[in-house]
């Protein structure tokens, strides 16, 4: 197994099955420390930067609670507008990249520009963490589903998956490929403009991933263990900021109802949304035993704690 120490966490493409388990490892090593609310000394001798080109709650402040748990310091930026990189000069991602290798050891960047955490990995003579990169892929939000799901349901293996959403989406993406190195059968449903791409299902063919597709979540839903949701009413992943204005409600082919979880889902299937939400997933779903995007929510910490211990050579 490759070494994590040093290495970019970019595409969830380039993980062989033993990696996977060695971030589930260190994931499980470091929990303690974040679910007694307390900070380590782990990483106190180093810097975490954040590059955020896009908005976000979870992303960026999960990565940075975890830097803090793991004792070491956090600086960066939240709106690129704010910095030279976004502003009339609109600065190349190589010569921020060049500049913020100083500030810090690591830096996780979010970006509208599909691709552009691997342009950044060009140039940084430190780690690259994918925060997010436009229609790409978001590797850290679906190593912690995984993880999620691991502790939920103490395996991986042999759980049938139902993904529920745009199927253009980075967390689609990335889910698709990590599911690859499991016996994970999937069943996506999205609208028909947002289905898989026909290239992209080429792809997964190649990988051997096991995956069908359904028009209709009522069609599904009672075969899947883990239930995973994104909106299908969201803004463009291509653009760096879009304000709220008049969009949609989220038809009922796509919508987990607590009424649809009562009389067809598994009792212990389990539901996942790496959230923010639309009407997708009403309010009164959250207390019931079905939902566990909170202690998703959790988990999503003890993750970027593992790969930052990892990629800064602090765990091995």
């Amino acid at each position: 197994m490759r070494s994590f120490a040093g290495r970019d966490i970019l595409s969830l493409k380039d993980f062989e099955r033993n990696e996977f388990e060695r971030v589930f490892e260190v994931a499980r090593e470091l929990e303690p420390i974040a679910r007694s609310r307390r900070n380590s000394d782990l990483c106190a001798d180093k810097t975490l930067v954040t590059a955020f080109y896009q908005p976000s709650t979870r992303t960026r402040l999960a990565h940075e609670a975890a830097m803090h748990r793991l004792g070491g310091h956090v600086t960066g930026f939240s709106d690129a507008k704010m910095t030279r990189a976004g502003d009339w000069y609109q600065e190349s991602i190589k010569d921020t990249v060049k500049m913020l290798e100083f500030y810090g050891d690591v830096i996780v960047m979010r970006h509208f520009q599909q691709g552009a955490p691997h342009e950044a990995a060009r140039w940084a003579s430190i780690p690259i963490i994918n925060g997010g990169d436009g229609w790409g892929e978001h590797p850290t939000q679906i190593l912690t589903d995984l993880y999620t799901v691991l502790k939920e349901k103490g395996t991986i293996d042999g759980l049938k998956w139902l993904a529920v959403g745009d199927m253009r989406m980075r967390t689609m993406h990335s889910l698709a490929y990590a599911l690859t190195q499991f016996d994970c059968p999937i069943t996506f449903v999205a609208p028909p403009d947002m289905s898989l791409k026909p290239e992209f299902k080429e792809e997964l063919k190649q990988y051997s991933l096991n995956f069908k597709e359904a028009e209709h979540v009522e069609q599904a839903i009672h075969e899947a263990d883990v239930i995973l949701v994104e909106p299908v009413v969201q803004p463009d992943y291509t653009k760096s900021r879009q304000e709220a204005g008049e969009h949609g409600q989220t038809p009922d082919n796509y919508k987990i109802t607590r009424q649809l979880l009562e009389t067809k889902a598994k009792p212990g299937a389990i539901l996942l949304h790496s959230l923010p939400r639309m009407d997708e997933i009403p309010p009164d779903v959250d207390i019931t035993r079905w939902s566990r995007y909170w202690q998703e929510a959790f988990y999503g910490v003890v993750m970027r704690m593992a790969l930052i211990a990892l990629v800064l050579g602090k765990m091995e």
